[in-house]
């Protein structure tokens, strides 16, 4: 059984053989989202249809979004994609934690492009280079990764921009402050000139009852709204909060810092539990923008 929300197992492969670039597969297509194009295409318009969003006073230059299949995270990670559209980046940041073991701090894919049902999306190769020079720790590339937490935000972007803009993906293996802050400002000097926006790839709490679970996770989504990546570490290293992404968003947010947002507005909250209504053992998910104003 492939645990969607809940665990890191891989599934299945989907293939695309179409196309000349060097392609990364989707392990995940079919099981944490929907592997057929049309179908996948109208769960993600029928949950962006339904988000309810707030008015937003200020450019939206960065997004959070949860990570879990979309069945479980799919209505919350759709209100932080709906306040994107109406823009037209050329490139999309997607930082993402990496859950699995790897001895390197950050990772993206050796490979040109991601697959998924809806399509290729082509890493932009020169940004990760100039976004390397910017940066004193080396960016790994690596083949066939099986991390589920960066891929599961493409659908969503390419049904937003449905045209051909370029993919910047980094995962951080090592959750540290000092790689969060370093990789964040290396990406505002990367990013200074560029029509860009960003999205954060992470989870809040996991395996917590409900009434716990909504504790922390509030606590966690307060430290977003502060916009204080330091806070964000504090929360985890002392356990009133929890995200497992939570070095993607503080490095996400000093990079937003550094290109002139100066607030965080949470556009959603739940749980696991609100869609299996089993409140046991939940997972958190929150989505938020970043503005500029």
């Amino acid at each position: 059984m492939i645990n969607q929300g809940l665990g890191f197992q891989s599934a299945p492969c989907y293939n695309h053989f179409m196309n000349a670039l060097d392609l990364r597969p989707s392990p995940i297509a079919g099981t944490w989202y929907e592997g057929m194009p049309k179908s996948l295409a109208a769960k993600i318009d029928g949950y962006l249809d339904e988000a309810k969003l707030p008015d937003l006073d200020g450019q939206v230059i960065g997004v959070i979004a949860p990570h879990a299949g979309h069945k479980y995270s799919g209505r919350v990670a759709a209100h932080a994609f709906a306040v994107l559209r109406g823009q037209t980046p050329d490139l999309v940041v997607v930082l993402a934690p990496f859950h699995n073991f790897a001895p390197y701090q950050l990772i993206t894919t050796s490979h040109e492009a991601y697959a998924t049902p809806l399509g290729n999306l082509e890493v932009d190769a020169s940004a990760l280079e100039e976004l390397q020079k910017n940066l004193d720790i080396p960016i790994t590339r690596i083949p066939n990764d099986k991390e589920h937490s960066l891929e599961i935000e493409l659908p969503f972007l390419q049904r937003i921009f449905q045209y051909d803009f370029k993919l910047l993906p980094i995962m951080l293996r090592e959750q540290e402050e000092h790689t969060a802050k370093a990789l964040g400002e290396a990406l505002a000097k990367t990013l200074k000139k560029k029509n860009a926006v960003l999205v954060a790839s992470t989870d809040l709490s996991h395996f917590y009852d409900q009434q716990t679970a909504t504790i922390f996770d509030h606590h966690m989504l307060k430290c977003f709204e502060g916009f204080n990546p330091h806070a964000i570490f504090e929360a985890e290293y002392t356990g009133k909060g929890f995200a497992c992404g939570h070095a993607a968003v503080a490095a996400t947010l000093w990079a937003c810092q550094k290109l002139g947002a100066n607030r965080v507005h949470i556009l959603n909250y739940a749980t696991s539990g609100d869609v299996t209504k089993e409140y046991e053992s939940v997972v958190g998910y929150g989505a938020a923008a970043i503005l500029k104003k």
